[in-house]
């Protein structure tokens, strides 16, 4: 089965970006061209655009409309329970509908592509699995040495829509030098989510040193796979840095106040680092604690949130 994928050329740098169409709308590519060196941004799995990998193993997982683990396979909405599948080896179902499935791309230009998917229309079954249908329609496009994207979640259904969105973006390291684990990568977080069996139990502390980690932890010291609260914004962005020393190279990541969590991911192949914004703390739907604003979205009939992030390379 042919997959579709569609490829993004920037007609003044020659920065590529290639999106797995047919499977998650995953950008599996981006190579950044700094006068003539390339910069390969992301780390991917060799043959994932067959589509026969890992879906939230490489590139970008687009995780709608749950980032992250839900407790178990089962939750309880307004009365009514639903069954999801297990997938993450601990009976815990995880990163939602969407990063697996194929979208419909409805535009395209040499460096543009906008891709949707909605449960009613591309997959039925998800409205037994969901309280409620969804629209997602997402945007590509390159802009120098710079990969801008948007994302539009619209409840089309006459019933209250629960949800979240996270990003899962693989960074490749080195990014051009010989070393990864002397790479250097930010966390804009002043808080962490405590965390049991990978799942939340509703505590956040303040972080310990926290100047650090905003400043920037060397690759070879982490070891994460943690949940960061707190984010530290600049007007309407934060913004997560990972710099190579040897090759004086910069990725910078840009997101809005669409998200308020930020998970950090060290995959034990350590080719590459996670730092995902998510708008809620994973685990959360369905999960009710007195007190406790875990960012879960409820949109009504006819209500939309849009969230964009940012890469750019220099």
């Amino acid at each position: 089965m042919t997959i579709e994928n569609v490829t993004l050329i920037d007609p003044t740098t020659g920065a590529r970006a290639s999106i797995l169409a047919g499977f998650g709308f995953n950008c599996y590519e981006f190579v950044a061209n700094l006068n003539g060196r390339e910069v390969d941004v992301l780390w991917s799995a060799p043959g994932f655009a067959s589509g026969d990998e890992r879906a939230s193993g490489s590139g970008i997982p687009l995780l709608f409309p749950f980032p992250g683990r839900l407790r178990g396979s089962t939750f309880q909405w307004e009365g009514r329970d639903y069954s999801l599948e297990a997938g993450d080896g601990r009976g815990n179902a995880i990163h939602g509908f969407v990063l697996n499935r194929s979208w419909r791309v409805i535009e395209q230009s040499a460096s543009r592509v906008v891709g949707q998917f909605q449960a009613s229309v591309d997959d039925l079954k998800l409205l037994d699995q969901w309280p409620a249908d969804f629209c997602v329609t997402g945007t590509y496009e390159l802009i120098g040495n710079r990969l801008a994207s948007t994302f539009v979640f619209e409840n089309p259904d006459d019933k209250a829509l629960p949800c979240g969105f996270g990003t899962h973006p693989y960074f490749r390291l080195p990014l051009g030098g010989t070393s990864n684990e002397s790479c250097v990568v930010t966390i804009p977080a002043t808080k962490q989510w405590e965390l049991v069996d990978m799942l939340p139990t509703g505590k956040c502390k303040e972080l310990a040193e926290a100047k650090a980690y905003q400043q920037g932890l060397r690759f070879g010291d982490m070891k994460f796979d943690d949940v960061f609260g707190g984010l530290v914004f600049d007007g309407d962005d934060c913004v997560s840095e990972i710099v190579d020393p040897e090759s004086n190279t910069r990725l910078t990541m840009r997101f809005d106040r669409s998200f308020r969590e930020l998970v950090v991911y060290t995959p034990p192949h350590r080719g590459a680092v996670c730092v995902e914004p998510y708008s809620c703390v994973p685990g959360t739907v369905g999960l009710d604690l007195p007190g406790v604003d875990f960012g879960l979205r409820i949109l009504q009939p006819g209500e939309s949130f849009t969230s964009r992030v940012e890469l750019e390379v220099g």
